[in-house]
């Protein structure tokens, strides 16, 4: 049985969400699920933006027949390869023998990798700022590689004034019922998540991204519809803002996210305390992680929306506790920049946490690392103490407070 939404008269989500994958690309929890937006355009000429991830092929037939209402399909566009949106791309060619794929050339090429079979025959490849009329409807094509694969593309529809935008601007979870931004609570619901998935799967490219953002800057728009997540058609600058933060590296909020790994309890402890000392001098909203039993991609997304950070570890077989080396190497990776961070090391004996994580900060973009370097030898005492809490001081300095 279908199950579509109405964007406009001409356009309708014929999606579908997947509330039983656990884990997105095998790796980032979803315990909300995850949604794979498509849309349809119907006008003299009929087009589907995007297709859909294998795991919900039935749904998403059965919304793309009950839309077009026994015409015929004429136009795949395809702005982004993924297997989670191009997984139906052979069924549909298989079910309307008249469509054609609409793609720029590393869509197309990337089309023979995923499957066998010849688009060359059946594709009609776009340039940048090309258009395509369906009657009433146009469609103009804006190239945002890197965001966050070579072959992405963004679709603007001109008479409406809708932004189809790849996984620009999605989120994980399910959407339940409610698909548009003002049915739901965004900033209570759907921030985190929305800033857990840019953070972790385009966080990389924020260069690329500012690029986007400048290609579509000066279109009109009425909603943005990504592939993922709630479309917007309200209240549009909070999302642009958003991504506008996130992209060139910079903080949400002057905040303090505090990243420890305590095998037994004591550099926890010294954490507990930091952290109190912190609410004493007026700091509110301080987060503290685990980060042995936090999911990295949860601790990256906090590192995106806070300003300062501590990363409190013991040494490990002379290394960084993997925990923590796991967290530095994926902050790295996702070209995490200008933050302030203090440092906690712990050890029992030759303690080089501390200087060796500072050496892989050291390699990422605009961090300040502050001075002052608290070491435990096991436990917290007085010495210890008195160096924490000149480390107190020193972050308080730096917040402003």
């Amino acid at each position: 049985m279908y199950c579509t939404r109405k964007l406009t008269d001409s356009i309708t989500w014929v999606g579908g969400n997947d509330r039983r994958l656990a884990l997105f690309e095998n790796l980032f929890p979803i315990p909300r699920g995850v949604s794979y937006n498509s849309y349809l355009i119907v006008d003299e000429k009929t087009s589907l933006i995007d297709t859909a991830d294998a795991s919900i092929t039935r749904q998403f037939l059965e919304n793309i027949a009950h839309t077009l209402d026994g015409r015929g399909l004429d136009y795949l566009i395809v702005n982004h390869m993924e297997p989670d949106h191009c997984a139906n791309i052979q069924e549909l060619l298989l079910r309307y023998p008249d469509l054609k794929i609409v793609g720029n050339t590393k869509t197309i090429s990337m089309i023979g990798q995923f499957y066998d079979l010849d688009a060359a025959g059946r594709s009609l490849v776009v340039k940048e700022n090309d258009t395509l009329s369906l009657g009433a409807h146009t469609l103009r094509f804006y190239f945002a590689p890197m965001v966050h694969w070579p072959e992405v593309m963004m679709t603007y529809e001109e008479s409406e004034q809708l932004l189809f935008s790849a996984d620009a601007f999605g989120t994980f979870g399910a959407v339940n019922g409610n698909l548009f931004n003002d049915e739901v609570n965004f900033e209570r619901d759907w921030l985190p998540d929305a800033r857990r998935y840019y953070s972790n799967i385009v966080g990389k490219y924020g260069v690329q991204v500012q690029s986007a953002l400048k290609k579509v800057a000066g279109l009109p728009l009425r909603m943005i519809c990504p592939l993922h997540g709630l479309v917007w058609r309200s209240d549009l600058d909070v999302l642009l803002d958003k991504y506008a933060h996130w992209s060139k590296y910079e903080p949400e909020e002057q905040a303090v996210a505090i990243f420890f790994g305590s095998m037994y309890g004591d550099t926890e402890n010294a954490v507990n305390v930091l952290a109190a000392g912190l609410a004493d001098a007026g700091v509110k909203n301080i987060a503290v992680y685990d980060i042995s039993s936090t999911h990295v991609s949860v601790l990256i997304s906090e590192i995106f929306r806070c300003s300062h950070l501590v990363l409190a570890a013991p040494t490990y077989n002379g290394g960084v506790y993997p925990a923590m080396l796991n967290l530095l190497h994926d902050m790295k990776a996702l070209s995490v920049q200008n933050r302030t961070v203090a440092l906690i090391e712990n050890g029992s004996w030759a303690s080089t946490c501390a200087k060796q994580m500072r050496a892989a900060l050291e390699e990422m973009k605009q961090m300040q690392i502050l001075d002052t370097t608290v070491t435990l030898k096991s436990t917290l005492k007085e010495d210890s103490a008195a160096a924490l809490e000149a480390l107190r001081e020193s972050l308080l300095a730096s917040l402003g407070q």
